[in-house]
This record gives structure tokens, C-alpha cells and sequence, in this order.
């Protein structure tokens, strides 16, 4: 056969290599686990995109593409976690709203205590926890966003309930009441000092004392929101003559 005509087999295509390879779908959660763990660790001005790409895994350019700029995946970290928000207002659902009955407002507290306590005794809970405790106390553009969007609307309704089982203050003193519940609530989330208050005999954000915070709740709740005034009792009927 002349040389002309021989057909030359084509060349194998080159390797790809692995930094041409399409993004992996864990890459995206890797982005979001590493973001909320730097952010809980160092505060969110404290960490760049840099250094969460770094802990992730990731190129840098990754981080972008997924999730935009850096007060976007702050955002999207606790958009994962909205479903810890669905939890409590289900557990709020289901609480009979009778102000009668004593038990009603510990029914509320618990629904607002119990997600959370058991969110936080999760691996991949503790560092949600840490930063909700560390990051939306403070007056930041970031924080402020991310309370309107999550936990502002959740709020309005346990306030409402909490008004609704205390009737006889003003809505307004039923907003201060859950100021008060979150802090105990937050402080217990974050603070480590117990340990070293209690001698060592305290586990720091213990599941076991979520009891013991929810009675330190509605004892803070009864003893400052307004109660119904004790009835009036009716005067003794007159036995004298008529004269």
C-alpha cells in the first residue's frame, strides 16, 4: 500500500488534569462548613476568602463562583441552618395557647430552649452555635441582615405567645421578656467559664441543664411580665335589721 494512502491513527487526546476537572459537588459544602467554622473562630472581619478557600480545600475563585461575595456566604451559612428556625416554630405550633392552664408558658420556653440545646450537643452543630453567640450580638450591617431575615420574623411570633400566655402586660413587656430569654439563652450557648466557676464540675454548654435554663426562664418571665390581679373578693352580705 503507497505511503500516500496509509491513514495516520489520530493522537490520543492528553490527559486532563485535575485542576481541569469540573467542580465536585462536596466542594460546595466544604466552602460552607469551613466559612461558618472561621467565621464562629475568628469573627467575620477577622477571616477573608482566602483563608476559608484554604480551609476548604478550594481554588479561591471556587468560593465566588458558589456563593458570591463574603456577606453573601455569611448569609448563606445561616440559610443552611433555617431549618433549626422551621424546628422551633413547629414545636411553638404544637403548644395548646390556653392562659389558663399553668403550664402553657413552659410549653413556649421549652420550644424556644430545646431545638437549640439539641442542635448545639451536634458535631455539626457547635460551631452554628458559636456563631449565632458570637456574631449577632454585635450592631454590624452583616448581622443586621441576617436577624431580619431568620430570626426577627421566628421572634414576632414567640413574642406574640408569650403575650398571649401573659395578657395582662402590654406586648411591648412581652418583647423584653424574650430579649431576656435569649440572652440566657445565647450565654448559655457560648460561654465556657462555668467550668472553671463550678470547679470543673459544670460541663460548659451541658444538654443536661437545659431543664434548669428553661425553669430559670419562666421564673425570670413570671416574675417581671405583668399577672392577672388577684380577684376581688365580694364583701360579706350586711345582717343587720332593717329599721
Amino acid at each position: 500500500m503507497p505511503a500516500a494512502a496509509r491513514k495516520t491513527p489520530p493522537a490520543p487526546a492528553p490527559a486532563r488534569r485535575k485542576s481541569d476537572a469540573a467542580p465536585r459537588p462536596d466542594r460546595q459544602q466544604a466552602i460552607l462548613l469551613a466559612a461558618e467554622k472561621l467565621f464562629a473562630q475568628r469573627g467575620y472581619h477577622a477571616v477573608t476568602i482566602r483563608q476559608i478557600a484554604e480551609e476548604a480545600g478550594v481554588p479561591l475563585a471556587l468560593v465566588a463562583y458558589y456563593y458570591g461575595p463574603k456577606n453573601d456566604l455569611f448569609h448563606a451559612v445561616f440559610a443552611h441552618w433555617g431549618h433549626t428556625i422551621e424546628e422551633r416554630l413547629a414545636a411553638l405550633e404544637a403548644v395548646m395557647q390556653d392562659p389558663q392552664d399553668p403550664q402553657t408558658l413552659t410549653r413556649i420556653v421549652e420550644a424556644f430552649i430545646y431545638p437549640v440545646i439539641h442542635m448545639r450537643s451536634s458535631d455539626e452543630g457547635q460551631y452554628y452555635a458559636q456563631l449565632v453567640g458570637r456574631e449577632l450580638a454585635y450592631n454590624s450591617e452583616e448581622a443586621d441582615r441576617v436577624l431580619r431575615d431568620f430570626f426577627d420574623p421566628m421572634a414576632h411570633r414567640f413574642i406574640d405567645a408569650l403575650h398571649h400566655a401573659l395578657p395582662h402586660g402590654s406586648r411591648a413587656d412581652a418583647a423584653w421578656g424574650y430579649q431576656f430569654a435569649l440572652g440566657a439563652l445565647l450565654h448559655h450557648l457560648v460561654d465556657d467559664r462555668i467550668g472553671r466557676l463550678s470547679n470543673h464540675v459544670n460541663t460548659p454548654s451541658d444538654p443536661a441543664a437545659a431543664e434548669r435554663l428553661v425553669r430559670f426562664i419562666v421564673g425570670g418571665l413570671r416574675a417581671t411580665l405583668p399577672v392577672a390581679p388577684p380577684k376581688k373578693s365580694s364583701p360579706p352580705p350586711s345582717h343587720r335589721r332593717q329599721t
